[in-house]
């Protein structure tokens, strides 16, 4: 993390700078290599354009700053009134892309907020030359440091882990009455596809299409009987919504047995009160999960030897197909805090 000091107010002389600085924010033309300087809401490093500065103050702003994810290489971000979340938001939106965050902090208070929001914090602080805000910025530079080589290791050892794999069964109980979702897609589902759905946004249970006959009802080859509205589901987009916030037009992530992908719009969500089973695994990530689907024999899941079978049939100890990750969700977006669901 860099401490940078903001002398867009003032340009006092700079020569006794503390050792730990890395950049000075200036608000004009500055012939630096190493200095950034404001021009309007354009962040330069002399002629070239480098990253925008966002005032946020709205929910429009903060939507504004995360349209500008991936196209810039630094965000500046000051506040009107200083706000954790919107802050936490567009980390989550910055992960896995080259867009660094720099934080405007106008309190000691707020250095550590900004320094360990989601645990990753963000990129730069950004203070005005005064010996309270420069020390604790540097303080909390300073235990960034320490926490750095382990975060590394955690995101390559995370990484290993990603894919299609194996849930065992641990618990199969009554799980009351819910709201249950039925998701109605644009496309016709082969045999073999269907939905990452869990309670736990990092360890999904593989759900099968309808597309089985059955002797009571007739097929629906664009559905999958997906559960209750508290529940996630995979986006093709990589990130995660729950049942209850989706909408039509949405596309959602398809997937086969093979893991093999595709996206397909949402038609419709058809929402009932239905008997439910809650099921609860074990992933190879030794994470626990958990799902509740309808008590039904056409709500079918598929076995690690790629037998399908109904929930209602499934027995404690058996192994299904399913996806895991060792990382945290903030709206749906990956990052590589911990976060514990149970």
């Amino acid at each position: 993390m860099e401490v940078w000091l903001d002398g867009r107010k003032s340009i006092e002389a700079f020569a006794s700078l503390d050792s730990g600085i890395d950049r000075i924010l200036f608000p004009q033309y500055s012939d630096s290599t190493r200095d950034y300087f404001i021009d309007g809401n354009r962040l330069m490093n002399r002629e070239h354009l480098i990253g925008s500065l966002v005032t946020i103050d709205s929910d429009t702003s903060q939507e504004q700053a995360r349209s500008l994810v991936g196209s810039v290489e630094w965000l500046v971000l000051e506040f009107t009134d200083w706000s954790m979340i919107p802050i936490e938001n567009i980390i989550a939106a910055c992960e896995g892309t080259p867009t660094k965050i720099a934080a405007v902090i106008t309190s000691p208070e707020q250095a550590q907020g900004a320094g360990f929001a989601l645990e990753q914090g963000v990129d730069a602080l950004v203070v005005q030359n005064t010996p309270s805000m420069v020390e604790v910025a540097l303080i909390v530079k300073a235990q960034r440091l320490e926490h750095a080589t382990p975060k590394v290791d955690e995101v390559r050892f995370s990484a290993s882990k990603i894919g299609i794999g194996k849930l065992t069964i641990t618990s199969i109980e009554s799980g009351g009455t819910a709201e249950r979702y039925c998701i109605d897609m644009t496309r016709l589902l082969d045999q073999g596809e269907g939905l990452l759905l869990g309670s736990n946004a990092s360890s999904f249970l593989f759900v099968h299409g309808e597309t089985l006959e059955s002797e009571f009802v007739p097929t629906r080859p664009f559905r999958v009987n997906a559960g209750p509205p508290h529940a996630y589901v995979r986006m093709a987009d990589g990130k995660t919504k729950y049942l209850s916030e989706l909408q039509s037009g949405d596309e959602i992530l398809l997937v086969n047995t093979e893991g093999l992908q595709r996206s397909a719009s949402i038609g419709r969500l058809k929402i009932e009160i239905r008997p439910m089973i809650l099921i609860k695994w074990i992933d190879e990530n030794d994470k626990e999960g958990s799902m509740f689907l309808q008590q039904a024999e056409t709500v079918r899941v598929v076995g690690f030897d790629k037998q399908i079978k109904s929930i209602t049939k499934l027995k404690i100890g058996e192994e299904v197909i399913g996806w895991s990750d060792i990382g945290a969700r903030h709206i749906g977006a990956s990052i590589s805090s911990a976060v514990t669901e149970r």
